[in-house]
């Protein structure tokens, strides 16, 4: 029933949320979630003047990930007086001029007294809409956590596989299906560091809070398996990549990019002037749901190439986004795109 107004309801779409931390601290951990989102609601305090360091962040991320259907919410509208309401609204539309944002709807909210979400219900119904997929094509999916769900001093016998989770970008998984995870597992094979695909068995699926027998494209899914759990545990698989064997692209230990640099770095407060990247120079990558660190062997006006630390499971066109140490800390300085 409609909470308004009493009538029926019918059932649209169930949506999942992905909160990505506002502190520049965790820049990594938005990235990751960038890589599964079909839009973005930006979220930006009318109490605070715009933008503040973390809000540059967001929306360099949503760009950088090319997360075109966007929302914009201005919060806390019931701790400021309409003069500054109003002072905020128009920071924010100077803000997001000629961005990837400009054209996206501002939802003045109160969140605390629930004032305007239904329109923000609206807003995210109509500008961020169900994409258009290909379930034929095999399955794929970026892993964002993974999980040990045993209890402490489970019996071996007992013991549940590893958990996986992240969300399905093509095709579908189902109960029972052989899958391979890549890059896989870390070792060393004399003084080389090898990583080895994983490979299992699909035992149970959930999506929306409750098990289902396909996983289908769209929403956050956890996938049971037969993994060691281990391997699971405390995220240790995060940043690999799932699909049925022989579908992954292959793992690159050296990638080529053409490169696009922002003038200045993101969340410096002296707004830092982005200069070229120099040829042995270390760079911070991340590909999906992947984190790697990387020397420059090669580079050019528009064009980098990076021995990385650790392998990425990626193919041409996926789009990476660069961060530079600046100050002791990692700062997004552009994007490119896997050569």
């Amino acid at each position: 029933m409609c909470p308004k107004c009493g009538s029926p309801t019918t059932f649209v779409r169930a949506v999942s949320f992905v909160d990505a931390p506002g502190h520049e601290a965790l820049m990594a951990t938005m990235l990751s979630g960038a890589a599964v989102m079909d839009g973005a609601i930006l979220v930006i305090a009318a109490d605070e003047k715009c933008p503040q360091p973390q809000t540059r962040e967001h929306l360099a991320a949503i760009e950088i990930m090319n997360v075109k259907n966007l929302v914009i919410v201005q919060n806390k509208i019931d701790i400021v007086s309409d003069e500054r309401a109003r002072e905020s609204y128009f920071e924010i539309k100077e803000f997001v001029k000629g961005t990837i944002a400009e054209d996206a709807p501002i939802i003045p909210v109160s969140a605390q007294h629930k004032v305007n979400i239904d329109l923000l219900l609206y807003a995210i119904q109509e500008r961020i809409p169900t994409p258009k997929r290909d379930p034929t094509k095999p399955p794929k999916m970026y892993i964002v956590r993974s999980f040990d769900v045993n209890k402490p001093g489970t019996p071996i016998e007992k013991l549940t596989g590893g958990v996986i989770g992240g969300s399905v970008l093509q095709g579908s998984f189902k109960i029972g299906d052989e899958i391979e995870i890549s890059p896989g597992l870390r070792s060393t094979s004399g003084n080389r560091v090898v990583y080895n695909p994983l490979f299992t068995k699909i035992v149970s699926l959930y999506a929306g809070g409750r098990a289902v027998n396909e996983a289908k494209c769209g929403g956050l899914v956890g996938i049971g398996t037969l993994l060691d759990p281990s391997l699971t545990k405390a995220d240790g698989l995060t940043g690999n990549v799932v699909s049925k064997p022989g579908h992954l692209p292959e793992v690159k230990w050296e990638i080529d990019l053409s490169i696009n640099l922002f003038e200045r770095a993101v969340g410096t407060k002296d707004m830092a002037e982005v200069k070229d990247i120099q040829k042995n120079e270390t760079l911070l990558i991340h590909i999906g749901t992947a984190i790697s660190v990387g020397v420059v062997t090669d580079s050019r006006k528009d064009h980098i190439r990076l021995r990385l630390s650790r392998p990425v499971c990626a193919k041409k066109g996926d789009r990476a986004a660069i961060s530079r140490k600046i100050l002791g800390r990692w700062r997004l300085i552009g994007y490119g795109l896997l050569l």
